[in-house]
This record gives structure tokens, sequence and C-alpha cells, in this order.
């Protein structure tokens, strides 16, 4: 059953500046994480189709075209070669990618190839990936993706506010960018690598949340510092303290940095245990990727034959 989106609530300044992170423990629990936790050979099909469910197949070029675009939602259509679902037994599944993520004068594109399926088509918006512009020109931009067909906004937020600490504004920034998104999600990308600390992750988390996002978002994937684990176990925790607070579940998505096969169960792993099943699905988990699904697809295809496919033996993501 698709859960109640988040409407949003007031904004409770005491619980944002009240929100301490643990640096230590963060660090040490997410070191933990990445040295015990792996998947069997027997499980580690299913994990792998798990993920490219979860997968927001993106690009993000200047040199972007329609044409790379066409080739992107027909990868997205069918992620993994069909003798490979075959010999797994899983031709049935009608496995997608969770989304498909371009720019906004490409979503129409999108939506054409797109027409058919299930598919969403994702677009940044607001001024990505530095959101340095006026509001007023970020917010006309996200409703000229919502009126292309964008089923799902990436908007960033605007970094200077949490340096500076002027939570009331991030506030009334995400909410309006919320209402301009309509019935479009709203995920919001906090760039944490420019955040300066895990505290100022913390609370930028809870108050977009707070202002309705749908899902938070790690990082552009153009800063220096993408997702890592310390950052991903603070919003996920923001994650679960809102949801606890208010019955409202948060979708999350990390993205920058996520190439390879064994980091995409990694970061499944690291959801199911901090915020439970419902949160390893696509409504509430996606992840921000070109590059991933190629390796994916090479070790699906170890799977079935036990040998690993040459690079021409896989199309193009």
């Amino acid at each position: 059953m698709p859960h109640e989106r988040n409407p949003g609530i007031p904004l409770d300044l005491s619980w944002v500046t009240e929100g301490r992170v643990n640096l230590a423990a963060t660090k040490r629990r997410a070191d933990q994480h990445k040295v015990r936790r792996s998947v069997k050979m027997e499980w580690q099909a299913a994990w792998l189709l798990r993920a490219v469910t979860c997968i927001d197949l993106t690009t993000l070029s200047g040199d972007d075209t329609e044409a790379n675009v066409k080739r992107l939602c027909f990868k997205a259509k069918r992620p993994i070669r069909r003798d490979i679902l075959e010999t797994l037994g899983v031709a049935d599944k009608k496995i997608t990618t969770g989304a498909v993520c371009v720019y906004p004068n490409r979503v129409n594109e999108a939506v054409k190839h797109l027409e058919g399926t299930n598919i969403p088509v994702a677009s940044v918006a607001a001024g990505f990936p530095a959101g340095q512009t006026m509001l007023k020109h970020r917010l006309m931009e996200i409703e000229e993706a919502v009126a292309a067909g964008a089923h799902e906004i990436d908007i960033v937020i605007t970094r200077p506010y949490v340096l500076q600490s002027k939570w009331q504004q991030l506030y009334d920034e995400v909410k309006a960018m919320r209402q301009a998104c309509g019935e479009a999600h709203l995920k919001t990308i906090l760039a944490t690598g420019e955040l300066g600390s895990l505290d100022n992750v913390y609370r930028a988390s809870v108050i977009c949340m707070m202002a309705g996002a749908d899902v938070i978002k790690t990082s552009t994937g153009k800063e220096g510092v993408n997702a890592t684990f310390p950052v991903a176990l603070t919003m996920l925790r923001a994650i679960r303290e809102y949801h606890q607070r208010t019955g409202f579940k948060v979708g999350f998505k990390p993205a920058g940095g996520i190439r390879s096969a064994k980091d995409a169960v990694s970061w499944l792993a690291i959801m199911k245990e901090e915020l439970g099943d419902d949160w390893t699905k696509p409504d509430l988990f996606r992840i921000g990727a070109s590059s991933l699904l190629t390796d994916i697809e090479r070790q699906l295809f170890h799977c079935a034959t036990g040998r690993y496919a040459a690079a021409h033996q896989l199309a193009m993501s």
C-alpha cells in the first residue's frame, strides 16, 4: 500500500536547535556497517534486482541531447538483459528502474520516450546544483518542469541558510518549493558536503521534512564530498524521529559516488537496519546514479552464468 504523503508540520525551532549528533559514535557505527554487511551469493541476485528498482537513472550533462535521453529511457524500461532475467527466473517481474532524472528542458523528451510505462520522470530544478539564483526564478523553474510532465522534482536548498542558522528562511523556502511542486513529489538535496557538520545535516533534514519534503537527498553529485555513511546515518535517524513524532514517512536518496553493485547492496542493508523493509522499496528509497546500473547488470550476469560479461555485451545506461 502506498504511504501517506508527508504534508509537513509547523516549524518547531526547539526540536531543530536541541538536536545533537554524536560524531564519534556515528563514525563508529558507519565503519562497522562497511566492514560487516555483505550478502551471500544465493541472496545476492535478489538484493541487486531490488537495487535496480530503486535507481534514479540519471543524465545531467551539458551535452545532453534527445538521443541521450531516449537511450536512458530505453535502458530504464529494460535495465537488465532479458536472457539474464530468464536464467534467474524473474523475467515476469517487469523490473524497471525507479525513475529517469534529467534537466528541466529534457523533461518533455523523457515523458515521450517513457509513455505507456509507470516509470516516473524526475527533474532537477531550483538552480541546480548551486541553488544561487533568485527564489522567484527557482520556483518558476519548478513549475515549468512540472508543467512539462515531471512527477518528481529534485531541488537544492540554500546552503548559507544552514551555515548561518537561518532556520525560518530555510523552512519558508522549502515550503514554497513544495507548493510549487503541486502533485509532484519534492526531493530536497541538502548538499551535505557543504554544510560543515553533522549537527547541521540533522537540522537541515528536520527542517526540510517539517516543510513538506517527500524525500531528503544527500548530494547533487557535484560536490567534493557526496554520499557517505556517517551523513546517511544522521539523515536516516532524523527520518526515523520524524516518523515517530508525526506518523509520516519520508524517503531517502543518497547520490554521488555510488558506482558498484557492492555499494548498492550496502546502502540497501543500512536502510533495512535503520528504518525497516518499507525503506528498501522505490517509493521511499532511491539511489541517484548514472554508472551504477552497468556494474549491477555485470554482477547479475555473473550470478546467472558464473562468468563476467565484457563491456560490449551490456547496453549502455
